[in-house]
């Protein structure tokens, strides 16, 4: 259940998000001090995080799911739907693909 998002920078790409969301630009999603992505809309909140993992041509976001509670479908359709329409939205000449996996995979915690 991992968004993979296939680029020639994907640390560059991974800046730019943060930079995004610090200046304002991306206002649906937020970073903790870890530097994983929830987003923020108040029934979305916290309900789940994206973590980040930069590999070579590609990045990552694994789902790890609150504590104690199971993660939907419904959550874990909303997180990467909306994730992968910002990248849309702020990053499109930055990328070349995204996609969702259906099933665990790396980096996902849950």
């Amino acid at each position: 259940m991992a968004i993979i998002v296939s680029t020639g920078n994907p640390g560059d790409l991974l800046k730019s998000i943060y930079k995004g969301i610090d200046d304002g630009d991306i206002e649906t999603w937020s970073y903790d001090s870890d530097g994983d992505f929830t987003h923020t809309p108040d029934q979305w909140r916290n309900k789940a995080w994206l973590v980040p993992k930069v590999g070579v041509g590609e990045l990552r976001f694994g789902i790890l799911k609150q504590k104690d509670v199971n993660l939907s479908k419904l959550i874990y359709g909303v997180y990467h739907g909306r994730f992968i329409e910002m990248l849309l939205n702020h990053f499109d000449n930055a990328f070349s693909g995204a996609l969702a996996t259906a099933h665990k995979t790396t980096p996902d915690i849950f």
